[in-house]
């Protein structure tokens, strides 16, 4: 028996066969493809003439009954509810991973996976918003509101770039903003003087924290952080070193609203540590480099917020939170403390702790070709090969190039290193399991990275940085 198919049957199946080999998986109901011939490809009409090549409030040719009042997020109402007229498994990666799991199709809701979506705020030809992530490059011609909640999006941030650099993030901590562009996790939990927590996390994937969650929680009371939570899945959360922690120690939890800025147009807090305040983690079996294995680091501190106590550092440190000898340790500091002496320019200075001594270059002598970075954002940045070299670099976090103040043969005595994995914010390395930390200083965002870094790497970094919008 020979079927005749319409040519609005024909041309759905074209449009199916064509977006399946797109790598085409499952959306929000805006989409309105669904095997049927009701295709909203971006210009729907909703009570205006759809692009769907459906009629409408006719009968479909999937058989179902659609009305444009349907259920699409274009403000249709598309009553589609056949069963899924082909299988669409898509395995975890589709087009360079964009897909977050596999799973099979339903009657609702699709979407196309690009080769690197665009995440922009697409435009339908209704006249509403659509804020999707289109795979097309293209700003759409809609304005419609729809949003579409696919996985593709385009935010780079700086673990992204060290990732695609081959260098991942094996611990990345912020409280201003997700440090990976599908970050959508927690950044840190604050605790209120009732001892009630919470866990503060982002506006949006790869987005700056919610700090009005916090004022509401916090309102009324005092809040103080106690966790700053790992981005880069290794489980490296950082926690206070005092009573009521985990890991418990001499110090106590930094207040949550020492320091409220703004980046990016969005309010936010900074990680404000005064003397007797720090974080540690032991991540010497959760990815942190350990022995002689290269690491990089970078944070974004303040040049305003300074001291001379022993040591405002972000990196690698001991497991026993002791004083273990020479090269047991490879973090940034960030202070006006002039370990060996002859310091010049009054500092603050981007200095390498390697213990036993913060390190202005590659010797005890003072480095020349240091630098004060007096400015209200810093990023700083250390990286150690581990056997035979390291560097520090520098520069302003609003604008501008980094400097590189050194970057040659390690300190003697130093090759190899001997790191620990340890991780350690806001003190030195041997504290705060019996003692307690001296220093003070800012933190805004940091990371630690398995490899050493190019210079390359650094400089997208630091451009990265700016692009935050740190006081703006």
């Amino acid at each position: 028996m020979t079927t005749t198919k319409t040519l609005t049957e024909c041309l759905g199946i074209f449009i199916v066969s064509f977006l399946l080999a797109q790598g085409c998986t499952k959306k929000d109901s805006e989409t309105g493809w669904d095997g049927s011939s009701d295709v909203d490809s971006g210009s729907d009409g909703d009570g205006d003439s759809d692009t769907d090549s459906d009629s409408d409030g006719d009968s479909d040719t999937d058989g179902d009954s659609d009305t444009d009042g349907d259920s699409d997020a274009d403000g249709d109402s598309d009553s589609d509810n056949d069963a899924c007229p082909f299988s669409c498994t898509i395995p975890t990666a589709c087009q360079g991973g964009k897909i977050e799991s596999a799973y099979t199709c339903q009657p609702s809701n699709w979407v196309c996976c690009g080769p690197a979506g665009d995440g922009d705020t697409d435009t339908d030809a209704d006249g509403d918003t659509d804020s999707d992530t289109d795979t097309d490059g293209d700003s759409d011609a809609d304005s419609d509101s729809d949003t579409d909640t696919g996985p593709v999006t385009d935010a780079v941030r700086p673990c992204d770039i060290y990732e695609s650099a081959q260098t991942p993030c094996v611990a990345a901590h912020s409280t201003i903003r997700a440090l990976y562009g599908k970050y959508d996790g927690f950044l840190y939990e604050v605790r209120r003087s009732d001892n009630q927590t919470k866990d503060i996390g982002v506006l949006s994937p790869g987005g700056f924290a919610d700090a009005l969650a916090q004022d509401e929680f916090c309102k009324g009371s005092t809040c103080v952080f106690t966790k700053i939570y790992d981005q880069s899945g290794h489980g490296n959360f950082l926690e206070y070193q005092g009573d009521g922690s985990s890991i418990g120690g001499r110090v106590k939890p930094a207040v949550a609203t020492n320091e409220r800025l703004t980046v990016g147009g969005h309010d936010v807090y900074s990680l404000y540590i005064k003397p007797s305040c720090s974080y540690w983690r032991d991540g010497s079996n959760s990815g942190m480099p350990k022995g002689s294995e290269p690491q990089g680091v970078y944070m974004v501190t303040s040049g305003t917020h300074v001291n001379g106590g022993c040591c405002f550092d972000y990196g690698n440190s001991s497991t026993s939170r002791m004083m273990e000898g020479g090269a047991t340790m490879d973090a940034i500091n960030f202070s006006v403390q002039c370990w060996f002496g002859g310091c010049e320019g009054g500092g603050p200075w981007v200095q390498a702790d390697l213990e036993g001594g913060l390190y202005p270059g590659g010797s005890q002598s003072w480095n020349p070709n240091q630098q004060s970075f007096k400015m209200k954002y810093v990023t700083a940045m250390e990286k150690n090969n581990g056997t035979s070299e390291m560097a520090l670099r520098g520069g302003d976090a609003q604008l501008g190039a980094l400097a590189t103040m050194y970057q040659g043969a390690l300190p003697r005595g130093y090759s190899p290193m001997r790191k620990q994995g340890g991780i350690i914010l806001g003190s030195g390395g041997d504290c705060c399991a019996i003692n307690t930390n001296l220093s003070e200083g800012t933190f805004y965002e940091g990371a630690i990275v398995a490899g050493y870094p190019s210079n390359e790497t650094d400089d997208l970094i630091q451009e990265n940085i700016i692009e935050a919008g740190y006081g703006k």
